[in-house]
């Protein structure tokens, strides 16, 4: 299911939003579970700020609760709303923001030709996790360093391999914070907006988002060197 923030005027980009999950589970997703709800503030950031500028926000609820396996339900439905986003738009840069099983998500549908840039908070990576999918795109990778859900080190050592293939990759280790996002709420909020209001701003000529302030905080200080720790 979409829930859908169009922009003022004319669309000129999209972002979609993931949620998260959980390993197994073909149970339904109510809207009121904490996986798609924790991801509100996010996407009401991200409309507050881009949607004046022609920025939409999508987000997408899945049908169920789990990856499932090969299965990799949650693909599946981030496949259909990006075939959705090219029916309604086409053309336009789309920005994934996707959290915990939504980062490995969003990094899996990373090829398809409208996608721009990807952010993973918390993501849900292994060694086999893919990096040829995210070739030519920007990406950013925000982890808690006290998380024990999701693998900090794994999200390091896909982002370095990630390095040679994606047009840019930028990690950041969130001191003390957990998976949830419960501690730094503010700062993993700024970073993933942030980030991707400098990506439309940059692609659509927005020179009000170009250079997002939040973002010029602290990403610049990363160059080329991963870990960024904050």
């Amino acid at each position: 299911m979409l829930s859908i923030a169009e922009a003022k005027g004319q669309t000129r980009g999209v972002a979609l939003v993931l949620h998260g999950g959980q390993a197994n589970s073909y149970d339904t997703v109510s809207r009121l579970r904490l996986s798609p709800v924790r991801m509100v503030p996010f996407a009401r950031a991200l409309h507050g700020q881009g949607g004046p500028h022609g920025l939409a926000v999508w987000t997408l609820r899945y049908r169920y609760r789990g990856w499932n396996g090969e299965d990799m339900s949650p693909v599946h439905d981030a496949r259909w709303a990006l075939a959705h986003i090219a029916r309604e738009h086409p053309g336009v840069p789309v920005y994934i923001l996707g959290h915990s099983m939504g980062g490995l998500t969003a990094l899996c549908v990373a090829d398809d030709p409208q996608v721009h840039s990807v952010v993973a908070l918390a993501p849900w990576l292994n060694a086999e996790t893919p990096v040829d999918l995210v070739a030519g795109r920007r990406i950013l990778i925000v982890h808690g360093t006290a998380d024990r859900w999701t693998s900090p080190e794994n999200s390091l050592a896909y982002a370095r391999r990630a390095g040679g293939v994606a047009d840019t990759v930028d990690y950041v280790a969130l001191t003390s914070a957990g998976h949830f996002m419960l501690r730094r709420l503010a700062l993993w909020n700024s970073l993933s907006t942030g980030f991707i209001l400098d990506a439309f701003g940059n692609h659509t000529g927005t020179l009000a988002l170009a250079g997002h302030a939040e973002l010029r905080k602290v990403l610049p200080e990363a160059g080329a060197a991963l870990p960024l720790v904050l």
